[in-house]
């Protein structure tokens, strides 16, 4: 668990109350009263007009603001967004005897929470005896914003233990602390404890508390809680619909996103989508590469009016890239009004994926120029593009830039950025010293970036180094098994491989399955390796079978090395006859019309003997076919592919 840091916190220096105010006659008194009043009045008229200088100047000298004087007072230290002027109106509230005020001190609480000085506001909890569910909530929601999950989570058992009943606001906070801290899967189980608090105290009916917890689960990855609270909320409204939407967008099943968003359009009458479903929605049609389904989503999002809000606009461009048309994406990219970090960075991962290094290296440029200024992720697109096609100098320079120039500390993700672009240009030994040096600890990524980098280039030595840091990082990963078993099966070291066999049958781990689909007349089809159950399997198999006659015929020799098991040659060309992005191009073959492009998704990495074929059908077939892996875009045409065999 990493410690929190928070901003240096402000000495306030409270003065002593002002106990040294004399008696005054009744006529001082009247005279006071009004001077009070009429200076009041005067502090509230600046505050709202924004002059928050002149107010001060006058609260020095006011002997008796009130309550709602000082809350103007904090509002507009809030939106002038001036710290220093917030801490002299808590010095002077303090001054002033409101420090036992609940009211205000959750109005302290809210403001030092938006200047991120959360030592401030927790003073100001821990000075505030009348302690209301209101004060408990606001520093919740400030603990929770400013990434403090685990304190949040904490006080949350001390208000239990003592006795204060949470409120619907409670609940939402809590909830959302769960997930504000770095992820924790540990604090999985404190969400599954306020789901029960919530249960016995009647909350399950509160459409805002379940949504909060669809997004709670979904944010661990939990799709399957998430689906049963979201099936007994009674009355869905759209933040509900699009926290569930997003759920299955997220964690790997697009396929169900998509369907219920197609339940939401019959059902949900009174919820329209908005740009929050929208984007979603595009980002499953992004995974699975449906470019018929994205251009309808299209359609909608131009007829209800969304498509000049900027995430709706970035999830297109990165929606017609996924799906192979980085010509539509950029035509989309280029007619934006408006650009953030976020559409640039879009348009970068868009030309990465495609293997256009330099293009994409371009845009980067462009932004700079443009006077945007890049963020994490975008060094992560821009490396990832440059790994793509070897870009090594280009990319040692942009990573050592990141500090020099943007003042952009790298974390994990760019590490391992820099390991997959030196591993996959067989410098591994520079990628295992970039471990060796990081400044931070090195993750799961990380190693897996060199595993896969030494399953590229069959380096064994190194792969069983990488292999033990990830076993024990990700015990229960079955593709670093399977990769590390790769590796050994190229090197024919099949005693090694069946000791890998055996780990994963004793931890109770099995190979993912390779799985592609295909978009057909605006229907998907999926095809798993080995796929018996298909209605066209066996026309596929003859199909595939008579094509690779007519390859070996041209000179094609099947790559068996993907096979796992010490068998001999003929059943291992059987094996990998019947890979899943195979079948899918078989099915395209049969179902698609001439000159039509087949477009298929694979969830895993492409062997290299699917690529061969695929080349040869492209040239054979005169077919244009584009096949996007886990990692990238690959199109064949003529008997080439774009990726030049550097993937």
């Amino acid at each position: 668990m990493r410690a929190f840091q928070t901003p240096p916190t402000l000495q306030l220096n409270y003065p002593p109350n002002r106990s040294y105010r004399t008696r005054l006659s009744s006529n001082q008194t009247s005279t006071t009263l009004q001077i009070s009043s009429n200076n009041n009045q005067l502090i509230q008229s600046l505050c709202k007009q924004g002059n928050l200088k002149q107010a001060l100047q006058i609260l020095s000298q006011e002997s008796n603001p009130s309550q709602h004087t000082y809350e103007l007072l904090i509002l507009s230290c809030i939106h002038k967004n001036s710290l220093p002027a917030g801490v002299i109106v808590h010095r002077h509230l303090v001054d002033d005897g409101f420090e036992q005020d609940p009211f205000l001190a959750t109005k302290l609480i809210n403001m030092y929470s938006e200047f991120k000085a959360i030592g401030n506001a927790r003073k100001v909890f821990d000075k505030t005896r009348n302690r209301t569910i209101f004060v408990w909530n606001a520093l919740f929601r400030a603990l929770a914003l400013a990434g403090h999950g685990e304190k949040a989570l904490y006080l949350y058992r001390q208000m239990n233990r003592i006795g204060i009943p949470s409120d619907r606001f409670t609940y939402t906070y809590v909830l959302k602390a769960c997930v504000s801290s770095e992820f924790s899967i540990s604090l999985l189980h404190y969400g599954k404890e306020i789901h029960g608090h919530i249960l016995r105290h009647g909350f399950e009916t509160n459409v805002h508390i379940v949504t909060t917890l669809v997004d709670m689960y979904a944010r661990f990855g939990c799709a399957w809680y998430a689906s049963c609270v979201f099936d007994e909320i009674p009355a869905k409204n759209v933040v509900s619909w699009s926290a569930m939407i997003a759920c299955y967008a997220k964690n790997g099943r697009p396929f169900d996103a998509l369907e219920l968003f197609r339940e939401m359009m019959v059902e949900a009458h009174d919820s329209l989508p908005n740009s929050v479903t929208m984007v979603s929605v595009l980002q499953a049609c992004a995974a699975l590469a449906v470019l018929g389904q994205g251009k309808l989503i299209h359609c909608y999002i131009l007829r209800r009016g969304l498509d000049s809000i900027l995430p709706v606009f970035s999830a297109l461009v990165t929606m017609y890239a996924k799906c192979g048309t980085l010509e539509i994406a950029r035509r989309v990219f280029d007619g934006m009004d408006k650009r953030d970090v976020v559409s640039w960075n879009s348009m970068i991962s868009a030309y990465g994926i495609h293997g256009f290094g330099a293009e994409a290296i371009q845009i980067f440029n462009e932004m700079i120029d443009d006077g945007i200024s890049p963020n994490n992720i975008t060094f992560v697109s821009v490396l990832g593009a440059c790994s793509h096609v070897g870009l090594v100098e280009m990319g040692k320079n942009l990573f050592e830039s990141m500090v020099r120039e943007y003042k952009i500390f790298p974390i994990v993700e760019h590490y391992a950025c820099m390991v997959d672009l030196l591993g996959r240009a067989n410098r591994l030994d520079e990628a295992a010293k970039i471990i060796e040096e990081m400044r931070i600890e090195p993750g799961p990524k990380v190693w897996g970036s060199l595993l896969g980098a030494c399953r590229i280039h069959c380096n064994v030595e190194l792969a069983e180094r990488a292999s033990t840091r990830l076993f024990e990082l990700e015990p229960t990963n079955a593709g670093n098994y399977v990769l590390l078993a790769d590796i050994y099966a190229e090197a024919e070291m099949w005693g090694e491989v069946n000791r890998v066999k055996k780990l994963l049958e004793a931890r109770g781990l099995q190979k993912v399955s390779g799985c592609s689909w295909i978009e057909v007349k605006k229907k998907i089809y999926s095809f798993l390796s080995i796929d018996e159950l298909n209605p066209q399997i066996e026309q596929l198999h003859a199909l595939l079978v008579r094509l690779a006659m007519e390859m070996k015929e041209k000179g094609y020799v099947p790559d068996t090395e993907v096979v796992l098991y010490d068998l001999d040659r003929e059943e291992k060309e059987q094996i990998v006859l019947g890979h899943s992005e195979k079948l899918a191009v078989a099915f395209g073959l049969i179902n698609t019309s001439k000159g039509e492009t087949i477009r298929i998704t694979k969830n895993l990495r492409l062997c290299k003997d699917c690529h061969s074929v695929t080349k040869f059908i492209s040239k054979f077939a005169n077919k244009e076919i584009l096949v996007r892996d886990v990692n990238r875009f690959h199109h064949f045409k003529n008997g080439t592919c774009s990726c030049q065999d550097y993937w």
